[in-house]
């Protein structure tokens, strides 16, 4: 089930596994984020702290998070 956009800070990513969370009032706990869905070109990459744009999706079971973001675009 699709949320719609909300803004974000990403809490951590691990750039060798290719996955992280980002923290946001609209996903209490955490958002779990994968490379995949970042859209920039080139190399797909976010660090701590960094501010993001995201879409996801609620209710799913990811790696202990309940959600997952679909798209995330870093803020400029």
């Amino acid at each position: 089930m699709d949320q719609g956009w909300a803004d974000g800070v990403v809490r951590d990513y691990d750039d060798r596994e290719g996955f992280g969370v980002i923290d946001s009032l609209a996903t209490p706990g955490g958002c779990w984020i994968h490379y995949s869905m970042i859209e920039v070109p080139g190399r797909k990459t976010l660090s701590a702290g960094q501010r993001v744009r995201f879409t996801f999706e609620g209710h799913v079971k990811q790696d202990g998070f309940r959600f997952r973001a679909i798209r995330v675009q870093p803020s400029i």
